[in-house]
């Protein structure tokens, strides 16, 4: 018995299947092997073509079934996992009518401010929790003024996600998570929010009918599973945008716990048990995977773009040449904790919302001539991202976070011993680490969904923790200190 789960990415679409009673994976797989195109006619500009996630999950699908030898009928549930923040339109013959606007489009961000200056600060955040900013609001209404021809014809919007399912089984259906993510929900009168409606001037005819998070979504039709190799009938019984899941996938359901990545850029997500936000809009917040009216669980979402973007230009202009990441943060660790005065401030890969969208660049502080090598460095770069994790958990603290415990993938950043400790340290939270990934988080919550497991304790009973690293006592202190100094830094610039 499998449970099948897709992760629909801008770069590719990834598939997983787990073997329901054990939890293991059996296989999982991406399609295509090259990034995929992303369409930028304009400067700023980010658009997909969404029949172009199905071809690409079919290959995907066929490659998982082949690895494992599954069939179709083993194939319990399916679960879907997607980019946040992108729209998807079609008409009433369920045709896409325009590419998908993706999350790293950047045309509909005057439309979000105006949208936010029209409601008013105090009345955005308090109901919706965000600023209406890029999120996908703010793109329908960027097509609204711009493709008014297109913008007729819409029956139904969606995020990737609802697409996907719309594909699988002949249904349009939205979550609440959704509808946070898109930041169409009011969270303080528990329901679609009449306020961005309004103000937008959008027919609320266009939002599709709610559906659970976890539960039977519907079905999968003839007509995808002879496409997909399937069997007629499989329900499709969970789905969540990629932050949400990655969350699931790490076990991270509870407030306090908060799931962690370091890629080219780094995000903390941490789980809060009462409706609140960041005055500054400093961070995200929206429902998290199982938040209901009785029980709020909202995931604050912090992103961070200085993250192994830095890391890897260290190693191709400072480092030694041909040196590998490994050897690199060998050599890191040879610096003692402070990188001897030497800070930088990581954000050199553009405006950071935390920093109130300011422009500060990167920037190197203290360097000696005298004292400071390449291993230092090496060390206060990464000293410097890890820094600006904790900068950001200050803000999710103020909203009333408490951050006991940071879950996360044994991938990226997260690979040196270097980086974790520092971030243990500085954070006061433990660290424990996995081997796991979206794909294999959508299956499994495909398999609560289906009520093939009781609960979130049972779907992930068998995630082994590779590592668990402590913060360190006798460092903390001078870890604090570096922190300190390169929060000086930053603040001079902020």
């Amino acid at each position: 018995m499998y449970l099948l789960g897709f992760d629909i990415g801008s770069s590719s679409v990834k598939a997983c299947l787990v073997e329901a009673e054990s939890g293991k994976i059996a296989a999982q797989d991406f399609f295509p092997k090259t990034e995929m195109q992303i369409i930028a006619e304009k400067p700023g500009w980010a658009e997909q073509n969404p029949e172009l996630w199905w071809a690409n999950l079919k290959l995907a699908g066929e490659l998982v079934m082949k690895q494992s030898g599954a069939v179709a009928e083993e194939i319990k549930a399916i679960g879907i996992s997607w980019q946040m923040h992108g729209l998807v339109l079609v008409n009433k013959n369920r045709q896409v009518l325009r590419p998908s606007i993706i999350w790293c489009d950047s045309r509909a961000v005057p439309y979000g401010e105006s949208a936010f200056r029209a409601i008013g600060k105090e009345t955005a955040l308090s109901h919706l929790l965000n600023s209406p900013g890029n999120f996908t609001a703010a793109k329908l209404a960027w097509v609204k003024d711009n493709e008014p021809r297109i913008y007729e014809q819409i029956d139904k919007l969606m995020l990737p996600g609802d697409y996907i399912a719309m594909k699988l089984t002949d249904t349009i259906h939205i979550t609440v998570e959704g509808l946070s993510e898109g930041i169409f929900w009011d969270f303080k009168e528990n329901k679609l929010s009449d306020t961005v409606l309004n103000c937008f001037g959008f027919d609320r005819s266009f939002i599709p009918d709610l559906t659970p998070v976890f539960g039977i979504q519907g079905h999968v039709t003839a007509v995808a599973a002879k496409e997909l190799g399937l069997r007629e009938g499989t329900p499709v019984c969970y789905r969540a945008g990629d932050q949400p899941n990655n969350a699931l996938s790490l076990n991270v359901f509870n407030p306090g716990e908060v799931a962690s990545t370091a890629g080219t850029s780094g995000v903390v997500y941490g789980v809060l048990g009462q409706v609140g936000y960041d005055p500054l809009s400093r961070v995200n917040t929206f429902a998290h995977v199982n938040h209901t009216e009785k029980q709020t669980r909202l995931g604050v979402l912090l992103c961070i773009n200085g993250t192994g973007i830095l890391n890897s230009w260290i190693k191709r202009n400072i480092a030694p040449p041909g040196i590998s990441y490994n050897n690199m943060n060998l050599l890191a660790s040879q610096s003692p904790v402070g990188s001897k005065g030497l800070s930088i401030i990581p954000f050199g890969n553009g405006t950071e919302r935390m920093l109130e969208n300011r422009e500060t660049g990167c920037s190197v502080h203290g360097i000696n001539f005298n004292i400071h090598s390449q291993a230092d460095i090496i060390r206060a770069a990464q000293e410097g991202i890890v820094f600006s994790f904790r900068y950001g958990m200050e803000i999710m603290k103020d909203m009333g976070m408490d951050i006991s415990l940071i879950r996360a993938g044994n991938a990226n950043m997260f690979l040196s011993p270097l980086f974790r400790q520092t971030l243990a340290n500085i954070s006061g939270a433990a660290i424990e680490l996995f081997d796991t990934d979206g794909a294999a988080g959508a299956a499994k919550g495909a398999g609560i969904g289906a009520g093939i497991y009781a609960d979130s304790k049972e779907a992930f009973a068998s995630l082994e923790k590779l590592a668990v690293i402590e913060p360190e006592t006798e460092n903390q202190r001078h870890c604090l200190e570096a922190y300190e100094r390169w929060k000086g830094y930053l603040l001079a610039w902020v």
